[in-house]
């Protein structure tokens, strides 16, 4: 008797979704597969955020190294450079 009470009291939430569960099956099938296709190629596709993300650490990547190698070069340089030697 306790499981035939709990189940004729459904919440807002199983009764909207059963709803939309009948609409849902009124669509015919080349639709729904068209809908859950175009949510997948959503899903998998990359974003621009991504793609931004990984240029710019390429650039931070290639700007640490050119520093690297400037400032190596230029602490060499002045070392050349002693006018004391002569």
């Amino acid at each position: 008797m306790g499981r035939k009470d709990a189940s004729t009291s459904r919440t807002p939430v199983d009764q909207y979704r059963k709803q939309i569960g009948k609409q849902d099956y009124k669509k015919t099938r080349p639709m729904l597969r068209a809908t859950r296709l175009k949510a997948e190629a959503k899903k998998t596709a990359l974003g621009v955020k991504e793609v931004a993300l990984v240029l710019a650490a390429i650039l931070v990547f290639l700007l640490a190294f050119y520093a690297f190698f400037y400032l190596n070069i230029s602490s060499e340089v002045d070392l050349d450079l002693d006018p004391d030697e002569n």
